[in-house]
């Protein structure tokens, strides 16, 4: 294994586009939850006749489980990933909506399937722009994620909704008039490989650790590389929650 300074020193110049962490190919393995969120979210995408996709990021799952429906819209706020959702969405009939604030660019009713992978949504908003009958899919980053990495740099807490738990997801997306239909929450492991991968990630998710530089970790950071270079990897936590729902 090359020396820390040359793992870290790739990490931090390696480019970071759209959602694609295709760098960390073979460096990390993050185990999946027991579903499958892509295979659920197809199945339902099969009798969709309108689709809104939350928070795409750069389009890459949306695009993933084409063909698509007719009329399919995708949102995405975070600027740097616009163009790139635009340019991989578009060729496929995908419009790119940019909302403002909490309240989704839709029209009541307009769409029979709304999903959203990671993302952030207001049940009220996911409720209004769903047709009766129309089924809402989320896969949750859960506010405990990693929080074990956190633990192990000394940082404060990931910048996740307190919450962001299914109970409580559960809990408004029933306030807001939906009836649940499924609901599952897990800590799948995420295991890392070498410290260039860890610092690759803590970059592109900055809200993990707010703030993140390598010099302020710097021993905590040295820490965990010596604990790959003995292990082979170390082991942190992810968690994930998926809930399916139905406005009747």
């Amino acid at each position: 294994m090359r020396s820390y300074e040359e793992l870290v020193a790739d990490a931090l110049d390696a480019p970071f586009r759209g959602w694609d962490f295709g760098w960390l190919e073979g460096r990390t393995r993050q185990a999946d939850p027991s579903w499958s969120y892509e295979m659920r979210a197809r199945a339902l995408i099969v009798d969709a006749t309108a689709l809104l996709d939350v928070c795409t990021g750069g389009g890459e799952m949306l695009a993933s489980l084409a063909p698509l429906p007719e009329r399919c819209v995708a949102t995405e706020s975070w600027e740097p990933n616009i163009p790139v959702a635009r340019g991989r969405l578009a060729p496929l009939g995908v419009e790119v909506r940019v909302p403002e604030g909490d309240e989704l660019p839709a029209e009541d009713g307009e769409f029979d399937l709304v999903v959203n992978r990671h993302g952030a949504a207001s049940e009220s908003e996911i409720a209004r722009v769903l047709r009766a009958g129309g089924t809402y899919l989320e896969q949750g980053v859960g506010a405990r994620n990693l929080a074990d990495l956190n633990q192990a740099l000394g940082a404060p807490d990931g910048a996740y909704a307190e919450r962001a738990l299914l109970d409580t997801t559960a809990k408004a997306l029933r306030s807001a008039g939906l009836e649940i239909v499924d609901g599952q929450e897990e800590t799948p492991e995420h295991a890392i490989h070498d410290i260039g991968a860890l610092v690759y990630f803590l970059k592109a998710v900055s809200w993990q650790v707010p703030g993140f530089d390598v010099d302020r970790y710097d021993t905590q950071l040295r820490a965990i590389d010596a604990t790959i270079r003995r292990d082979g990897r170390v082991v942190f936590h992810d968690h994930r929650y998926l809930v399916e729902a139905r406005k009747p």
